[in-house]
């Protein structure tokens, strides 16, 4: 970043000449800089970070700009307004500035987590950004819809490695900043366990900072769960070289769904040490939850002769059964490494090991008609297993003339193991959405043999290499990885069998970033996303038959604009994934289908004026069956996907009443369909939530009490990730109902 840029983004009053910048201009300047990117004559080269400026993070050494790190805490620091970050982890590429970045990113800070109130992953990326849609609040299973395609807890990093995220739901309080970055990601994070490929979720964990932290926070949520969460941190040595921070979080009581409570323990240990070339951390957590009277889905399927839902109710409305439940466990050791080889050349090294699982009785439902009939069966189902995950790699800097390079090599190896006890069991007769009895809770005879193993081998070897020109205002960024994947299962049992999957792929991609102005960069990548193909049916004339692993492609243009205090991306993507089938004229399955997602997306956060902090945006997505079996629906919209997504994040500082802030936000949803062939669909919805926190001190200690009602008017709706391949539909719910959050900070 020039002395310009880093000048303007610190001053909220520098000219505003980006304003006048339109939206034809935009995708003329991304053309030129296409051209720009092969033939622009490079001149002078920045000078490369310089050793010894290591901070409380691992990160201090990424190949970021000089400047661009937060000597503090070793992180990109907060934008104006303080909600989100300057920069964010970009993968194999490291710790790069926004507005230096060729891809759609946010990262939201600490604060921002702590003022929102949230308790998990999917109340804060969920919350203001139009690119991600939540569908289910409180299941046993986090689940994310980025740019139309469905994302899980199971595929978020933590720190930088896949797998080591608390398993299948998060909790926000062991995270400094959680980091998003929209597309496939193949290049960047290699293949995620469960092949997501509409984006990324990087949970960054906690350091301690230069200055001692005591910190207390109390927490209520509607119908009585409390919570407190302590938040220590201290540095020691005489360069407070050594540094501890632990988080320690307890809540339990009812939540605001009828007949459910929640229970969750977290403690997590970050201890970390900084030389003038070396830097090493080790981060432990410990995550146990439990949640009774689960409503882990409300309509798993819709029979064929079904043509409408009924009437959402209020989400109080419990649709599952009292005997539901879920107890979900993470212990997780990892430790992250790097030592500065040269002035230009850093080694570094992370290995991270989950223990974990859940045990579980949950309800599967069928709206069987038109007047609210549900039929239901019980699953009781236990996992366990252990995930180790692990990379090494070298990244620095040189020249070649006029150019400079920030090169990365990398190599990363991820195992799991895990084995499943499932048993199902039929729920006697039918019951009705108004007057739900799922009877007492089944029995399982003979249940506790093993019914499954799976083991999974995931390694990669990649290569990255940023060239900067013309004093690095035109940055062309281009890399491959080759990925293969593992996996055997073996299924026990009266249809005991076992299945081999052995594959491997290559993904390149390359993306280009010009610097029109210090306010205004253009930006254009081609990026893939991998995701395991399947193997084919017994019932298929080529049974057992493995297909290679789904490449699925990305193309995205798209400008920033940063004016200083405020700043908005808008982007053009369009991805296209296979799918497998089998074909019904020659019974042969093979990849055939494919599912292409064109969207629009704009964004924005920061100050717009003192005092007024905005964030959020819209986004419209077409997401196409363009490949179908024969007979099948093509070209209408995918299940599941809103084209309209609208939010919009306020906060107000009163300049009469010092200290308070109003905060709101409106959350539009456009319509769904719930079934392929589009006869059952879920309406639009808008929900708003309003709130205040006031900031003051007793006698010298800070003090923060917040309150927030979301979903102010108590609005009844459907909402769920509706995913039918047979057009059934899958995943519904009733949308969250209204809920009063109160929370007390105190600083020792």
């Amino acid at each position: 970043m020039s002395e310009r840029c880093r000048q303007h983004r610190a001053t909220p009053d520098s000219p505003q000449a980006a304003q006048r910048f339109t939206l034809s201009h935009m995708f003329t300047a991304v053309q030129m800089a296409l051209v720009l990117g092969l033939t622009a004559a490079p001149t002078a080269a920045s000078a490369a970070p310089q050793a010894g400026t290591s901070s409380a993070s691992l990160e201090l050494s990424e190949t970021v700009v000089e400047g661009v790190l937060d000597p503090a805490t070793g992180l990109p620091p907060a934008y104006a307004g303080g909600q989100v970050a300057s920069g964010s982890r970009v993968g194999l590429l490291g710790n790069k500035d926004f507005m230096e970045t060729p891809f759609n990113t946010i990262s939201y800070t600490d604060e921002y987590i702590q003022n929102r109130q949230a308790q998990d992953i999917g109340s804060v990326i969920g919350a203001t950004d139009p690119s991600v849609y939540v569908p289910t609040k409180r299941s046993n299973f986090e689940t994310f819809f980025i740019r139309g395609f469905y994302s899980n807890a199971d595929d978020i990093t933590f720190n930088g490695l896949v797998g080591m995220a608390p398993n299948m739901r998060g909790s926000t309080e062991l995270a400094e900043r959680i980091e998003v970055l929209k597309g496939p990601s193949a290049l960047l994070n290699g293949m995620p366990p469960s092949g997501s490929v509409g984006g990324s979720i990087n949970l960054v964990p906690k350091r301690a900072g230069d200055e001692p932290l005591a910190r207390l926070t109390t927490t209520y949520e509607s119908r009585g769960l409390g919570g407190v969460h302590a938040d220590l941190g201290q540095r020691f040595g005489d360069q407070k070289q050594f540094g501890v921070r632990f988080n320690g979080v307890y809540r339990d009581g009812d939540t605001p769904v009828d007949n459910q409570q929640h229970k969750m323990a977290l403690s997590s240990l970050g201890l970390d040490w900084r030389g003038e070339r070396a830097r090493i951390s080790l981060d432990f957590y410990k995550q146990r939850e439990r949640i009774d009277g689960l409503n882990y889905f409300g309509i798993n399927t819709i029979a064929p002769n079904v043509t409408h839902l009924p009437s959402p109710k209020k989400g109080d409305y419990a649709l599952a059964p009292k005997w539901a439940y879920t107890i979900n466990n993470t212990t997780t050791t990892m430790v992250r490494g790097e030592y500065d080889l040269t002035d230009s050349l850093t080694a570094y090294a992370a290995w991270g090991q989950r223990d974990g699982g859940y045990n579980a009785m949950i309800n599967s439902s069928t709206l069987v008609n038109n007047v609210g009939g549900i039929s239901s069966s019980a699953i009781r189902s236990i996992r366990s297993g252990t995930q180790q995950s692990g990379e090494v790699g070298l990244k620095g800097k040189f020249q070649t003339g006029p150019v400079d390079h920030a090169w990365t090599i990398a190599a990363t190896r991820f195992t799991s193991d895990n084995s499943f006890k499932d048993a199902r069991a039929a729920i006697p007769g039918t019951t009705n959405y108004d007057n739900l009895d799922f009877g007492n809770a089944p029995t399982f005879p003979g249940y506790g043999a093993t019914t499954s193993q799976t083991r999974a081998n995931l390694g990669s070897y990649a290569i990255a290499d940023t060239l900067s020109f013309a004093e690095g205002r035109v940055q062309w960024t281009v890399g491959a990885r080759r990925q293969r994947v593992q996996n055997t299962t073996d299924a026990f049992g009266p249809r005991a069998s076992k299945t081999s999957y052995d594959e491997s792929r290559v993904s390149p991609a390359t993306a280009l970033l010009v610097k029109v102005t210090d306010e205004v960069s253009l930006y254009a990548n081609y990026i893939e996303g991998l995701s395991q193909g399947a193997s084919a049916p017994d019932s298929a004339e080529n049974a057992g038959a493995v297909m290679q692993p789904y490449q699925t492609k990305q193309y995205e243009l798209g400008t920033k604009v940063d004016l200083g205090s405020f700043a908005h991306t808008v982007s053009l993507f369009q991805i296209e994934k296979p799918s497998a089938f089998t074909d019904p004229l020659t019974n042969v399955f093979g990849v055939y289908g494919e599912q292409q997602n064109r969207g629009v997306e704009w964004s924005f956060f920061g100050e717009l004026q003192p005092r007024l902090r905005l964030m959020g945006g819209a986004t419209y997505t077409q997401a196409e069956m363009t490949k179908v079996v024969t007979g099948g629906v093509k070209d209408k919209q995918v299940t599941g996907v809103p084209k309209v997504i609208a939010k919009l994040g306020t906060e107000y500082d009163l300049l009469d009443v010092p200290g308070l802030t109003l905060t709101g936000n409106i959350n539009h949803t456009g319509k769904q369909y719930a079934t392929n062939d589009h006869r059952v669909s879920l309406d639009s919805y808008t929900t708003y939530d309003v709130g205040a926190r006031y900031a003051f001190k007793v006698e010298t200690k800070p003090m923060t009490l917040r309150a927030t009602v979301q979903n102010v008017t108590n609005k009844a709706y459907w909402l769920g990730s509706w995913n039918g391949g047979d057009g059934s539909g899958l995943s519904g719910g009733l949308g969250a109902p209204r809920t009063v959050l109160l929370s007390g900070t105190v600083d020792f």
